[in-house]
């Protein structure tokens, strides 16, 4: 019998974000007859209970690492992390979110993993943090990039933010598209209206993202507050949850939205949540490229989303949506209005937006090309 590869995950936490879906379904669709796999993460997280559940799969919760800078524990988490590779002798250590990546790989280094690969969700460093600490993490990937075999880029946009600020060469990039299951999105859910009290003749506009400062999902209450204006039965859901979830309530009860905006925390029916869906919008001030873009068009729903990350990689201006300056909620509101007052326009462009991702961004083209990878990898060291 052939001898198994030993892969080695490792992400900071198992939030309901795109990276950890992403990696749970890489996990998921993996051959458990050719590699064992082993995970190590934070010891809480929303996904936490269904990662336990895949067959095959060996998870490590650290008592240590967690997403917030602490010197003490960080430390602390390295010596964790590398204990566990020492462990499970890994033949492959691929890590995934800014913290567990630059922890993992130095783990992983310092253990003498054959190895290193890192996915790159986004890098650590974006143009909103002060500049010393921009500078700071730019450093950090560029040290952490030499003993990094290869970094998996989801987008053309990371990979050239990567080579503008010289974190590796050319060759040491290779673009992986997320995967996406189209037949999870092939469905119809009509109880979420009942759910939510929506009317059959209500338009829905959706957003799904952590309430953080880098979705901005104040943006998308003053967007609320402008369509609402002109189009009253307009409802706008906003999927998620986090630190900024007081600060909105008090921001749609001052703007006298309560009835026009449901705040529906954390749901695991992402699919009949975007059925219901008439447009989806998304108001991040940054972005890597994000999966709940990825899920709207894969419903067939046009999307509406601030030009930031590798969004232009699949919107397609004007066919399959339509890409909005950074902040710029009127100019969001001029689109979204006149999309919402053509059932025409809406319904083919959301055919569009579906055809557009094709192949390219299937589970099926993301094991595909991971496994190369690694099987590349494996041959060249």
């Amino acid at each position: 019998m052939q001898k198994k590869t030993i892969l080695f995950y490792c992400i900071t936490k198992l939030e309901l974000g795109g990276a950890q879906k992403q990696l749970l379904s890489l996990i998921n669709g993996l051959d458990k007859e050719k590699y064992s796999i082993y995970l190590f993460t934070a010891k809480e997280g929303i996904l936490l209970e269904e990662a336990s559940s895949i067959v095959g799969l060996t998870i490590k919760k650290s008592r240590f690492l967690e997403r917030s800078i602490n010197p003490i524990k960080d430390f602390l988490a390295l010596f964790e992390i590398y204990l566990f590779i020492k462990k499970s002798k890994p033949d492959i250590v691929h890590t995934h979110s800014s913290k567990a990546g630059i922890l993992g790989r130095c783990a992983a280094k310092l253990a003498k993993v054959k190895v290193i690969i890192h996915t790159v969700h986004g890098w650590s460093f974006n143009n909103y943090q002060p500049i010393v600490l921009r500078k700071i993490f730019i450093w950090l990937e560029r040290f952490i990039a030499n003993f990094t075999d290869r970094l998996i880029v989801v987008s053309n946009y990371d990979k050239q933010r990567g080579l503008d600020s010289y974190i590796a060469n050319d060759n040491k990039y290779i673009i992986i598209r997320y995967g996406i299951n189209y037949s999870e999105f092939d469905i119809r859910a009509e109880d979420k209206r009942r759910e939510f009290g929506i009317k059959s003749d209500d338009l829905v506009i959706t957003m799904i993202s952590c309430f953080k400062p880098q979705k901005a999902p104040q943006d998308f209450i003053k967007l609320a507050s402008l369509v609402n204006k002109i189009l009253p039965n307009t409802k706008f859901i906003l999927i998620g949850d986090g630190v900024l979830r007081e600060k909105l309530e008090k921001l749609i009860d001052r703007s006298g939205l309560r009835n026009q905006v449901i705040l529906t925390g954390w749901r695991r029916d992402i699919p009949g949540m975007l059925y219901i869906s008439d447009v989806f919008v998304l108001t991040s001030f940054w972005e890597g490229l994000p999966v709940a873009l990825l899920e709207a068009m894969a419903s067939s729903k046009p999307v509406i989303v601030t030009d930031t990350g590798g969004v232009r990689d699949v919107v397609i201006e004007g066919k399959t949506g339509y890409l909005v300056p950074l902040g710029d909620t009127n100019a969001m509101s001029n689109r979204l209005t006149a999309l919402l007052k053509d059932p025409d326009l809406r319904l083919n462009m959301g055919r569009q937006a579906k055809d557009n991702l094709g192949f390219d961004f299937t589970v099926e083209n993301m094991l595909k090309n991971t496994q190369d990878l690694y099987g590349k990898g494996l041959y060249a060291n």
